[in-house]
């Protein structure tokens, strides 16, 4: 329910980052805290930005974008839509419309990330043709990605998060995301270790050709990312633990 008191306001945190990537389930510990009022939509993902790519962002835009962060004094509030990141238009109007928001991200292994993707499509219906697996391709790198967005948003405002580590040390994770937001630390009684579901994804077989092909595309961009983004630990994401090297 939305008090007609409640000014429209900018979020103060925005996830853009990555899809099948966990961000349902760190967007729902958020959620739980008393500090974060729960969007009245009750959906963590907006796509507001998704059709100017055909289109004038406008004022007005710019309002309502803000119309949907109506919270109480006090409490912070924010979306988490995982292509936001992904589409070359957002970074540049969420700088318009809330250049002072946390941007949060979260990676996952892109192979990995890949397969979940595709079985999604699976889910929804959608052809496992050429342009679902380029789309799928194209959304793990992430290296050029982050550059994009950082020419909008300065590094300190931007969190990069990788899921391997949320899995393995969810509190430790988590308290550096309250932080981050202005959050007093608070740690769910539950949810703490909840994965996303990995029930469908080895049912998905790609050919080795393939396989080897995309892990070869990425291999690059998984450099680049360590060298800018050294938080992220290549050892957990098996297929580019090599690139690392002896520690």
């Amino acid at each position: 329910m939305v008090s007609r008191h409640w000014v429209p306001s900018p979020p103060d945190f925005v996830g853009v980052g990555v899809q099948r990537a966990g961000t349902s389930w760190w967007f729902s510990l958020l959620e739980a805290h008393p500090q974060v009022h729960r969007l009245a939509s009750a959906t963590k993902e907006l796509h507001y930005f998704d059709p100017f790519c055909l289109g004038e962002f406008a004022a007005a835009d710019i309002v309502g974008y803000h119309d949907k962060f109506r919270r109480p004094p006090g409490r912070l509030c924010g979306e988490w839509t995982p292509r936001y990141m992904f589409d070359p238009w957002t970074p540049a109007l969420l700088e318009r419309a809330a250049p002072d928001a946390k941007i949060l991200v979260m990676l996952r292994d892109p192979v990995a990330r890949l397969y979940s993707g595709l079985t999604h499509a699976i889910e929804r219906g959608k052809p496992v043709d050429a342009d679902t697996i380029h789309n799928a391709v194209s959304r793990g790198l992430y290296h050029g990605q982050l550059t994009r967005l950082l020419k909008h948003f300065p590094r300190d405002q931007v969190l990069v998060l990788q899921f391997e580590r949320c899995l393995s040390e969810p509190q430790s994770m988590l308290r550096r995301t309250q932080e981050f937001l202005g959050l007093h630390e608070q740690l769910p009684a539950n949810r703490l270790t909840r994965p996303v579901n990995r029930a469908t994804i080895e049912a998905l077989t790609l050919s080795r050709d393939l396989l080897a092909e995309v892990t070869e595309l990425y291999e690059p961009d998984g450099l680049a990312l360590t060298a800018a983004f050294p938080e992220i630990d290549l050892r957990l994401w098996p297929n580019f633990a090599h690139l690392r090297g002896p520690d």
